[in-house]
């Protein structure tokens, strides 16, 4: 079977293209996968990808982001997508020429937008599957209405977590669509786990609003307070670095808590801890905190929507707080900072339990979605509860892409689309 996904930017780093690309490397031991980027920006990938996991880009904005094309916007590509504005009509194009010639048995798009172009574009013998790395709760209502059009002619929706496979079944029914949850993978370490006697506690990921690091940073006083030889390393990079700097020299913990910039991998830098700490006000799923369980340390997070909580066993393998709770989090911290037992023994409980989001089981629910939704196609069982007036002319085109620019045929279909 060929498998091929459809990315955002390959080259850059975050949650959805680690994932992306551990799924990959898993599978490309019994399949051939492919990686297309849409976007590149650089000449090799931020993140290590297996040499049997082919990559190609569509659009190189080295050299082409001031191409006429790319200075017109998208028709295609949702508007109320959050990445709405770093596409173009030469997205369009490019995505559209792509999915119109590929050989694959199976395309697998990996955001909103992309799976758009996925349910709109993809030849009818090809299988289609959408994954949302994000929320269904967590989309605009004007997106949320775009994808209820489109996503009606996926073969299959995976979501991160089964809280938000519930959430697409009953509030997106989409007949002949099935909806499960296929969970992120994690590859099992390579280096010795952590053993507990570090004084460190770690956090990791970009540095933006919702991952709420001047909370933690203010929780994590109290830890100073009461034990000043512990640290907290916080690793990655955003927009909210200088105000973080801000807030620790203001706190007076420069000597204890530390901007430690991006690290990639990871792993070599769990390792070092004692602890992993999560303070987001909102979690899709929740990579780093699986991450850090594989690799001994227990996970003090709060308890956000969606994903720490089918991950913690609270008491068990870590601690879950309320979201936005700065002293339960401290306490919390200060729990296991306190009793070297119950830290050791939640480190052990977590790395057998991160076992769960090892490659082999995740790889084996894909391999059978993937294979069942290529086998639906090639019998031509419908995937599509046809409906009347024009969405049945709609589906008698099949939104097949019939040139590079779409065609004209289908212009009426993207004035549509444009409004949602």
């Amino acid at each position: 079977m060929k498998i091929s996904f459809l990315l955002h930017n390959a080259y850059g780093i975050g949650g959805t293209i680690s994932t992306t690309f551990n799924l990959a490397r898993a599978l490309a031991a019994r399949n051939e996968v492919e990686i297309v980027s849409v976007l590149r920006h650089r000449e090799r990938p931020t993140l290590s990808l297996d040499p049997k996991v082919s990559l190609r880009s569509l659009v190189d904005l080295r050299h082409e982001k001031e191409h006429p094309s790319h200075l017109r916007p998208a028709r295609v590509f949702p508007r109320a997508e959050s990445r709405y504005r770093q596409y173009s009509e030469l997205t369009d194009e490019r995505i559209g020429a792509c999915l119109a010639e590929t050989d694959a048995d199976v395309v697998v798009g990996t955001r909103p937008g992309l799976n758009v172009h996925l349910a709109l574009q993809t030849p009818r013998h090809v299988a289609r599957v959408g994954q949302e790395h994000l929320t269904l709760d967590g989309h605009s209502a004007r997106l949320r209405s775009a994808l209820r059009r489109a996503y009606r002619r996926l073969d299959t929706l995976t979501t991160v977590t089964e809280a938000d496979a519930t959430a697409y079944r009953r509030k997106m029914p989409m007949p002949g669509v099935r909806v499960e949850a296929l969970p992120n993978s994690v590859p099992e370490p390579v280096l010795p786990p952590a053993d507990g006697s570090a004084k460190v506690i770690v956090a990791a990921g970009r540095l933006v609003p919702v991952k709420r690091y001047d909370l933690l940073i203010e929780a994590f006083a109290r830890v100073a307070a009461e034990r000043p030889d512990w640290r907290l390393r916080i690793y990655g990079k955003g927009q909210e670095h200088e105000r973080l700097r801000r807030l620790v020299v203001d706190l007076g913990l420069y000597e204890n808590v530390l901007l430690m910039g991006m690290a990639a991998p990871m792993e070599a830098e769990w390792v070092k801890g004692s602890i992993a700490v999560a303070a987001s006000d909102y979690e899709a799923f929740g990579m780093t905190i699986i991450e850090a369980m594989s690799c001994g340390l227990p996970v003090v997070s709060t308890d956000c929507p969606h994903g720490p909580g089918e991950i913690i066993e609270d008491g068990v393998d870590g601690r879950l707080v309320p979201v936005g709770d700065r002293d339960a989090l401290g306490e919390a911290l200060l729990e296991l900072v306190r009793d070297d037992e119950r830290r050791l023994r939640a480190g052990r409980a977590a790395r057998k339990n991160a076992r769960r989001f090892a490659p082999g089981p995740v790889v084996t629910q894909a391999e059978r979605l993937f294979t069942e939704a290529v086998s639906a196609r090639r019998e031509g069982r419908p995937v599509l509860r046809e409906r009347s007036g024009a969405h049945r002319a709609l589906v008698g085109r099949g939104f097949a892409v019939r040139d590079a620019a779409l065609g004209a045929a289908d212009s009426a279909l993207r004035s549509l689309w444009r409004r949602g």
